[in-house]
C-alpha cells in the first residue's frame, strides 16, 4: 500500500510509481506493477481509459462494424441471399457505440484499479518541483514517475475553422442523427475509416487532403487499394487539395472554399488532421522535464530529462518516440515495469509494430515499405500473393487486395504489407518472423489450414523459394534420382 506522512497538514503519498493519466499507457503501468506488489499512485482528470476506450480505437471499430453490416446486406445479393438498400436507424447506431464502450469501462475503472491496491485520484496533476507532483488538496513524492497523458486533436490553421462548427474523433461519436453531407479533412487512418464508414451508413461524404495521396506514410501500391475501395463505396475523394478558408453558408451548414475559388457545402465537418502530445498544464519547467513539439523528450529507456521521470505512449517524443498507437503505449509500459521496478535495461524502438487501418479493405502492414527498403539496402525481392489466388477469399468474395512482402536476397523480412480481407490478424506470423529474426522461408515451411485466408502468407512466402527451382545443379540432382530409379 500507498505510505502516507503528513506534512504541514497535508496527505503526502510517497508510493513507488506514480502515475500520470489513465488511458491504456497508464492503466497498463499501474496494473503491471500493482501485480508485482508495487505501490501505484495514479491520477486521472478526466475519463478512465483515456481516448481509446471513450473517443478513439473501441467507438470507431463499434461503428465500422455497423458499417460493414449495412455493407454486407446491399452485397449479399450476390450470394444468392435477399438484400438490398439497408435502413439506418442512426440513433440506435449510437446507441450500439456507447453500449460497447460501457460493456469495456469496467475493466478500466478507478473500482478496479482500486480494487487492485491502486491509489486512484480523480484530479488536475502538477509537477511543483524535480520530486513532486500535486493533485488537489494531495501531494506525491513517489520514487519514479510516469506521465502517460495520451494526445488530442491537432486543429489545423485554416482561415474561418474557428466560425463554424466542427467534428473531431473526440465529437464524432456523439452524432445520433444522420449528417447531410458529412466533408473530412485529412486523409490518414481516422480520415480514410470515418469517411468510409459513413458512406456505407448512407451518408454523403467528401474527403480532401491536401497531399498527392491518402495515407501518405503507407506503400502507395497498398494505399492506392484503400483510395479505390473508397471511391467504390461512393466516397467523393479530392488529393492536392488546399484549402483557402471555411465560412458559414447562408443555408445550414458550412462552405468549404478551395484555393482555386471551388466550393464544396457540407452540413458536418470532421477535422482529421493528425494529434498532437498533451504536455500543457502539468509542470513540465518545474520539474525540469525538456519537451518540444514532438512531446515530452525521452532516450530509448523512455526517461525525460528529468532522471526519475518516464514518459510513455503518444506523449512521448525525441529519440523515444514511436508511432501513435494502443498498442504501442502497451508495449512502452512493459518498458517502463522492467526499468522501474527491476532496473533492466530496456530499449525503445527495436520490436516491429504492426500498424493497421480497419478500412474494407484493411491495410495492415510492418517493417519497411518498398521505397524505404530500397533506400536503406538496396538489392532486395518484392514478394506478393493475390487475394484472387486465395480459395477461401474466392469463397466468401473477398478477393480485393494482396500481400507484398519486402525480403532481402537471402531471405530477410524488412517489411510486409497486407490489403484484403482480415489484414490485421493476417500481419501477425510477418510480425513474429520479423521479431525472432527468422527468414520467409520458415514462413513457407509451416502447415497451414485449408481454406483459410492464412495461406495467402504461405504463398507469398513460397515465391521466394521458386527461383532455387530453376537452380540448374538441382536440377541435374532429379535428372540423377531419375535416372536411379
Amino acid at each position: 500500500m500507498v505510505k502516507l506522512a503528513n506534512e504541514e497538514g497535508r496527505g503526502v503519498l510517497r508510493p513507488d510509481l506514480c502515475v500520470i493519466g489513465a488511458g491504456s499507457a497508464g492503466l497498463s503501468v499501474a496494473s503491471i506493477a500493482a501485480s508485482f506488489g508495487a505501490s501505484v499512485v495514479l491520477i486521472e482528470k478526466n475519463r478512465m481509459g483515456g481516448d481509446c476506450l471513450n473517443v478513439g480505437c473501441v467507438p470507431s471499430k463499434a461503428l465500422i462494424a455497423a458499417a460493414l453490416h449495412a455493407r454486407s446486406m446491399r452485397k449479399a445479393a450476390d450470394f444468392g441471399i435477399g438484400g438490398g438498400e439497408p435502413v439506418v436507424h442512426f440513433a440506435e447506431v449510437h446507441a450500439h457505440v456507447k453500449a460497447t464502450i460501457a460493456a469495456i469501462a469496467p475493466m478500466d475503472s478507478k473500482e478496479r484499479y482500486r480494487a487492485m491496491g491502486v491509489s486512484v485520484i480523480e484530479d488536475e496533476a502538477r509537477f511543483t518541483d524535480a520530486h513532486t507532483v500535486v493533485a488537489g488538496n494531495r501531494i506525491i513524492r513517489a520514487r519514479r514517475f510516469v506521465i502517460a497523458t495520451g494526445s488530442r486533436p491537432a486543429i489545423p490553421s485554416i482561415r474561418g475553422l474557428d466560425q463554424v462548427p466542427y467534428l473531431t474523433n473526440e465529437t464524432i461519436f456523439d452524432l445520433t442523427e444522420k449528417p447531410g453531407h458529412l466533408v473530412v479533412i485529412g486523409g490518414g487512418a481516422v480520415g480514410v475509416e470515418m469517411a468510409q464508414a459513413y458512406r456505407l451508413l448512407g451518408v454523403p461524404v467528401t474527403l480532401l487532403e491536401a497531399g498527392e495521396r491518402l495515407l501518405a506514410q503507407d506503400d502507395p501500391e497498398m494505399a492506392g487499394v484503400i483510395e479505390g475501395a473508397l471511391r467504390s463505396d461512393g466516397v467523393t475523394v479530392r488529393t492536392g487539395m488546399a484549402i483557402d478558408r471555411i465560412e458559414p453558408s447562408k443555408a445550414e451548414g458550412f462552405d468549404v472554399v478551395l484555393s482555386g475559388g471551388e466550393t464544396i457545402e457540407g452540413s458536418h465537418l470532421l477535422v482529421a488532421t493528425g494529434r498532437k502530445p498533451v504536455v500543457d498544464g502539468i509542470g513540465l519547467e518545474a520539474a525540469g522535464i525538456a519537451s518540444d513539439a514532438s512531446g515530452i523528450l525521452v532516450d530509448k529507456g523512455l526517461r525525460s530529462s528529468n532522471r526519475r521521470v518516464y514518459a510513455i505512449g503518444d506523449c512521448a517524443g525525441g529519440a523515444g518516440a514511436s508511432a501513435r498507437f494502443t498498442h504501442v503505449a502497451n508495449h512502452h509500459a512493459g518498458l517502463v515495469i522492467r526499468n522501474a521496478l527491476f532496473r533492466l535495461p530496456v530499449r525503445a524502438g527495436q520490436a516491429p509494430v504492426p500498424r493497421v487501418i480497419y478500412t474494407a479493405p484493411e491495410l495492415a502492414s510492418v517493417g519497411l515499405t518498398e521505397a524505404q527498403a530500397r533506400k536503406e539496402h538496396g538489392t532486395i525481392r518484392i514478394l506478393r500473393w493475390a487475394f484472387a489466388d486465395n480459395d477461401r477469399a474466392r469463397t466468401e468474395r473477398g478477393t480485393e487486395g494482396h500481400v507484398k512482402a519486402v525480403v532481402t536476397p537471402r531471405g530477410r523480412i524488412l517489411g510486409c504489407s497486407i490489403v484484403g480481407a482480415h489484414a490485421g490478424e493476417l500481419i501477425m506470423p510477418w510480425v513474429l518472423t520479423m521479431s525472432r529474426g527468422l527468414k520467409v522461408s520458415h514462413l513457407a515451411g509451416l502447415i497451414y489450414p485449408y481454406p483459410t485466408y492464412s495461406e495467402v502468407t504461405k504463398s507469398a512466402a513460397v515465391e521466394f523459394l521458386k527461383p532455387s527451382a530453376q537452380n540448374p545443379w538441382l536440377r541435374r540432382l532429379v535428372s540423377l534420382v531419375r535416372r536411379l530409379g
